[in-house]
């Protein structure tokens, strides 16, 4: 039996769109209109974000506002290290994604003699850094601090001295090493990316199974493909970004992009990759209730989150 901890993070720092933060809470809805207990059945742990940093002006346009999201990854890193050392299962619920980065740190500081695979589900990469980053927007930035590339063979900007020790200093959350080796991601339904990102999956052979191949082999298979590519690892953690879901279904995200995932797809997805007992977190992020009318997104992202809940669960 998997002891599973839930764990809120209300961060939205680093996202280009606001009300990602309210995106928890609208998942909590969503769970009052389908009569569900879910909620009931956790104490959750609530990260202490630094959303105020949005009010106090922005001094790095390279990457926006990374005072704060180092603050907010730093308190996201101690909560997953304390969590997973004591054999806890997280599941989070995030705002935006950059808060990824301090989940990954944190399950590696607590075994870090254990190699790390992440299974990657989103529309975008997120492996830009302050040096490539064509927004500034730190949620597209998450794995590349925890592989530790700036990627200068790419670079397009110049960021300030301080941005660049802040920079710095998120890499090394966690200890000066890389979390995570490029070999031991894999990307599924990745599909609006950049040309320094392109640069980086093709300079170290990341995997990107793409939707049409996953509905041509089938989801089964499919999920099977990205395990046995993980074989490696002694652990897994699985993010996913709705923003991963097509845009037919997908408005109520700061960055949806078309031709993705179904719902039902999703869920099997999902279902499937959880019951896999090296998994030893989940996460879902980039609910954004501002963006959507009828609180549609965060209904189909809690009807995701349940049936990934209860597949753990069946299985352990």
């Amino acid at each position: 039996m998997r002891d599973i901890k839930l764990v809120e993070v209300r961060s939205e720092l680093a996202a280009g769109t606001r009300g990602a933060s309210m995106g928890i809470d609208a998942l909590k809805v969503a769970s009052l209109d389908k009569k569900s207990d879910f909620f009931t059945k956790f104490d959750p742990v609530n990260v202490k974000d630094a959303n105020d940093y949005l009010w106090r002006g922005n001094e790095h346009p390279y990457a926006k506002h990374i005072d704060g999201v180092y603050e907010v990854i730093h308190n996201v890193y101690t909560t997953i290290r304390d969590l997973r050392e004591k054999r806890k299962f997280p599941i989070v619920l995030a705002g935006d994604h950059s808060t990824a980065a301090g989940t990954i740190m944190g399950i590696k500081a607590a075994h870090p003699e254990r190699k790390l695979g992440v299974i990657w589900i989103d529309a975008h990469a997120d492996l830009h850094s302050p040096f490539t980053s064509p927004s500034g927007n730190m949620h597209g930035m998450p794995l590349a601090m925890c592989l530790g590339i700036d990627n200068l063979e790419q670079k397009l900007n110049d960021p300030l001295p301080g941005t660049v020790a802040y920079w710095d200093k998120l890499k090394n959350i966690g200890g000066e090493k890389p979390k995570i080796s490029p070999e031991d991601i894999v990307f599924i339904g990745v599909r609006d990316t950049e040309y320094p990102e392109n640069y980086l999956i093709e300079k170290y052979g990341i995997t990107n199974i793409s939707v049409a191949e996953l509905r041509t082999s089938g989801i089964p298979s499919a999920a099977s493909k990205v395990l046995d590519r993980l074989k490696a690892c002694d652990q897994i953690y699985i993010s996913f970004d709705v923003d991963s879901l097509d845009t037919s279904i997908s408005k109520g995200t700061g960055t949806p992009v078309p031709d993705g995932l179904t719902l039902s797809e999703a869920v099997q997805l999902n279902e499937a990759l959880i019951k896999d007992k090296r998994v030893c977190a989940w996460e879902i992020v980039e609910v954004n209730p501002t963006l959507d009318t009828e609180n549609a997104m965060a209904e189909n992202a809690f009807e995701i989150l349940e049936s990934t809940t209860r597949s753990l669960v069946q299985n352990f």
